[in-house]
């Protein structure tokens, strides 16, 4: 082959794998296989924040939406543009029509455990709003049914996703301030009414049936599932708790002022669960034989440790795909990712056996050891 011959051969191939690859953007190549979801419920305000933030992504395709209320989807359907083709109101309904690979439910914890032994009995995997459960009879019921039908079933807790949690972990276990000693969890606002959260929302958070109890369950499962994760999955010897109805005028059938403490062989922690906030908090304290870390909101933390002065931390960025919820569920199903231990069904085991224990030690004035007989 002469050299001209040879050039002429090798523009011609250049050109063909340049119209090939032209024909299959960058963006067509890596763009992902979106996972299939069908929302159950609509009266956890959280749902908002999902329609406003997810539905236009291209890794989520929402395929149907059941809500027995009618004018509740109708609400949402005209805020956010959704096709009414989406709606179903019966659950087994949306199920078996649209075919979703999982669902996202936004309904009352009470409804959990029905949602479920449904979704599992077709091998459809779980993505809930936190807590696991309104008991721990309906958690294992839940675990038994996910195990049986070879599903997922993962707890979405906002705290899951702050940068300053992991970073006060990973202090906590690389020795940094040595073996931990003391947690302290404050989690709440000023209350669901005084912020005014969705009536709908509102309803059932504040009935003891659907919610489980008040601030107690809404803002200690927080605690339960922190404490859990800092302490390697470890269950508490004992939980004492203590509840009260500040505000009896707002909230007469559930607690709105809580606290939980959680006795270890060698720690302790406390955990503040409130409607009674003067302003929204999310943060914790970690205390180790060496020194502390605190964390501030969602991306910062103060540490110390002996003989130093307290510092601010800039906490490092998240790793995809544990740097966001439904990121994280579709690689789980998606991909066979394992899922991280906050969302865990293993570590909501253990934080909905705390809470129940919780609610007995509340109600009851005594302390309770664990674990607690199935």
């Amino acid at each position: 082959m002469t050299p001209r011959l040879f050039a002429a051969l090798a523009a011609t191939i250049f050109l063909l794998v340049s119209k090939s690859a032209a024909q299959t953007s960058p963006s067509q190549q890596s763009k992902p296989v979106p996972l299939r979801v069908g929302v159950v419920g609509l009266v956890h305000g959280h749902v908002e924040g999902f329609f406003q933030h997810n539905r236009h992504r291209a890794d989520v395709q929402i395929v149907g939406i059941s809500e027995a209320n009618e004018q509740l989807f109708a609400r949402y359907a005209k805020q956010f543009g959704l096709d009414p083709k989406l709606y179903y109101a019966r659950l087994d309904d949306m199920l078996q029509q649209a075919h979703p690979q999982a669902v996202l439910m936004y309904t009352s914890t009470y409804d959990h455990r029905a949602v479920v032994e449904a979704c599992a009995q077709r091998g459809i995997h779980v993505m809930m709003e936190k807590p696991l459960a309104v008991s721990y009879a309906d958690a294992r019921a839940m675990a038994e049914a996910a195990q049986h039908g070879k599903i997922h079933v993962l707890v979405n807790y906002e705290t899951t996703w702050y940068r300053s949690n992991h970073a006060a972990y990973e202090l906590a276990h690389d020795g940094a301030i040595g073996d931990i000693r003391k947690i302290v969890v404050h989690d709440g606002h000023r209350g669901p009414k005084e912020i005014s959260v969705q009536p709908e929302f509102l309803a059932w958070l504040t009935d003891p049936k659907l919610n489980g109890a008040g601030a107690l369950f809404d803002f200690g499962c927080y605690g339960a599932d922190l404490a859990t994760w800092l302490m390697s999955g470890q269950r508490p010897e004992t939980v004492t708790a203590v509840t009260q109805t500040i505000k009896p005028d707002v909230y007469p059938k559930v607690d709105d002022e809580a606290v939980i403490v959680l006795k270890y062989p060698k720690a302790v922690a406390v955990i503040q669960a409130s409607w009674n906030w003067p302003f929204d908090r999310k943060d914790m304290e970690v205390y180790g034989q060496k020194g502390y870390v605190i964390t501030v909101a969602r991306d910062d933390l103060r540490v110390r440790r002996r003989a130093e002065e307290e510092r601010t931390v800039k906490a490092k960025a998240l790793v995809s795909p544990y740097d966001d919820s439904l990121t994280e569920f579709r690689c789980v199903v998606i991909d066979g990712a394992k899922p991280d231990d906050l969302t865990s069904l293993e570590t909501n085991l253990i934080a909905m056996e705390i809470l129940d224990a919780a609610r007995t030690s509340a109600a009851t004035g005594k302390t309770v050891n664990l674990p607690l007989e199935k």
